[in-house]
């Protein structure tokens, strides 16, 4: 059920690496939950986050009661899922049911125009999961009362349509059963949100929307037992020392779909990579490609940092055209294999490149700074920063020097560009609606083109919970394209000193300060016209109405 394979530099690492993960007995330990696989500073973190190599079993003890909830809700005519989360809460149930072809509505952002869209639709037909493993992430927190009140106006119980998805004594649990919500879900506690696919935080709205969440399981349970097995052939063996194991390092993980008949893997990879990785100055960048038609430009003559990781379909089960099963041959992993069975092997790879490159996978301080600064600017909000200057609709901000002399939106992205490193990369990071903005992620494969690097694009704030961890501790080699934008009609959140707007906002500046912090050069353009937003689209490279 899992095809792993590598050539070039990845071959070599496996070479070199895979003897002594299994002499290690590496495999077998991390399903036996030893935590002293990432060392002493790692143990007291890594002893209660490896519930997750047991999630094919232990989750299936709340189907029966998802199923009756489902009914429940089919029988009384709710059938919109919306799910508000941010992270590993989010990007596990989009996979799924994107793979599966059910509508699952995600609500991950704090865009006001993307949260109204979602309340745009038939309440009395929806019902809201929300998702958080304390309940204290502000986003979801602030979702949950914008739906509370908006069923409440529209002359519903609010309650019968909020289902809860936390950890078992987590504030969140107390208030939702104070509450009286319809249903709370608890989540096994010794798995981290990134770790978390095949636990309650997937299944859940998975199950809700349509998914057969017991054939998921299934697929992972079917290949337990072969990544726990200390074997050189181990499939997750093989992809733990391809990913952390080449020399020297090759740290860009550019992925690219071809026909594997999945979508979005890729997306939900990059957090559990980059997220678990990205710290004591070092870490792997998946860079995920949108252009799956065509070669990424960062593969038509890839650098000495730059491996490909190709995901395709099992060989004896092609899916589409029989040239894109065929991998060229070069510096690269392919993997294949049903969903279910992918993320237990990814999440097992992602451990053993963590004991590869001495990082405890299982914190993300980071992303902790970056909330703590957004919540600084929330409770005090400072005088907006003057912008160096304006160029027709786009207000023009940077750290200091990086913009000096520069008098339009072109002559600021060359200077970004100017301070790309050898073996540099490019983060864009747009803090906008992404649903109404999609085409805008177009800018990527452009840029990839026009600098000869790596190049990530992330919507804000939900890549703060995936290679925003990276960003700020990983190698300080990153430079950073912030596109921020005026709310337009903004939006309250109930009972909260803030609008969603305003949250946005801080997000995207206290990002920036915290990148800033850690001497990374930060370009931020902002859109106040939105005609503005096409027009530097274009500039970008993008080409598309965005």
């Amino acid at each position: 059920m899992l095809e792993v394979t590598a050539a070039g530099a990845a071959a070599r690492a496996v070479a070199a690496h895979a003897p002594t993960l299994v002499a290690d007995r590496v495999a077998s330990r991390i399903a036996g939950h030893d935590a002293t696989l990432w060392g002493p500073e790692a143990e007291e973190e890594s002893a209660k986050r490896l519930g997750w190599t047991d999630l094919h079993t232990t989750t299936r003890e709340i189907l029966p009661e998802l199923e009756a909830l489902r009914a429940g809700l089919a029988a009384e005519g709710i059938d919109r899922v919306v799910l508000a989360g941010m992270g590993g809460s989010s990007l596990a149930p989009e996979v799924i049911t994107r793979t599966a072809g059910v509508p699952l509505v995600v609500l991950d952002s704090t865009d006001p125009g993307q949260v109204r869209a979602a309340l745009e639709g038939d309440l009395a037909r929806t019902v809201i999961v929300v998702s958080s493993k304390s309940g204290g992430t502000v986003e979801t927190d602030s979702q949950r009362r914008v739906f509370e009140t908006a069923f409440t106006e529209a002359g519903l119980d609010a309650t019968r349509h909020i289902v809860v998805v936390t950890d078992p004594g987590s504030p969140l649990e107390q208030s939702a059963r104070d509450a009286g919500y319809r249903a709370v879900f608890l989540a096994d506690p010794n798995v981290g949100g990134r770790f978390s696919a095949l636990s309650a935080f997937g299944v859940v709205p998975s199950a809700l929307a349509g998914v057969d969440v017991g054939e998921l399981l299934d697929e992972a349970a079917a290949v337990a037992e072969l990544l726990a097995e200390d074997a050189e052939s181990n499939p997750a063996v093989v992809l733990g020392a391809a990913l952390g194991g080449t020399s020297p390092l090759r740290d860009k993980l550019v992925i690219v779909d071809e026909g594997s008949g999945i979508v979005g893997l890729g997306d939900w990879a990059e957090q559990l990579i980059a997220e678990s990785t990205g710290k004591n100055g070092t870490g792997l960048l998946p860079v995920v490609t949108t252009s799956p038609a065509a070669e990424p430009p960062e593969l038509a003559s890839p650098a000495d940092d730059v491996l490909a990781v190709r995901l395709v379909a099992m060989a004896d089960e092609p899916e589409g055209d029989d040239d894109a099963q065929v991998a060229a041959p070069g510096d690269e992993v392919t993997v294949a294999g049903p969903l279910g069975a992918q993320m237990l092997l990814w999440e097992y790879a992602t451990a053993i490149a963590g004991r590869l490159l001495e990082i405890n996978p299982f914190d993300q301080p980071d992303v902790e700074s970056a909330k703590i600064a957004a919540r600084g600017m929330l409770d005090a909000t400072p005088e907006p920063e003057p912008a160096a200057f304006s160029d027709d609709g786009i207000e023009v901000r940077a750290t200091p020097g990086l913009v000096d002399g520069v008098q339009d939106v072109e002559g600021a992205l060359a200077a970004l560009l100017g301070t790309l490193g050898d073996r540099g990369y490019l983060a864009v990071m747009a803090y906008l609606d992404r649903e109404a903005h999609s085409d805008l992620a177009g800018v990527r494969d452009a840029l990839a083109a026009r600098t000869g690097r790596p190049v990530t694009f992330g919507w804000g704030p939900r890549f703060l919970h995936s290679t925003g961890q990276l960003h700020k501790g990983g190698a300080p080699i990153g430079v950073y394209l912030q596109i921020t934008g005026d709310a337009g009609t903004d939006l309250e959140v109930p009972d909260r000193p803030f609008t969603f707007g305003r949250l946005i906002a801080a997000q995207a500046a206290g990002d920036a300060t915290v990148l800033a912090d850690h001497g990374r050069p930060v370009l931020r353009l902002h859109v106040t016209d939105p005609a503005a937003l096409s027009r530097l689209a274009t500039l970008l490279g993008a080409g598309a109405d965005a």
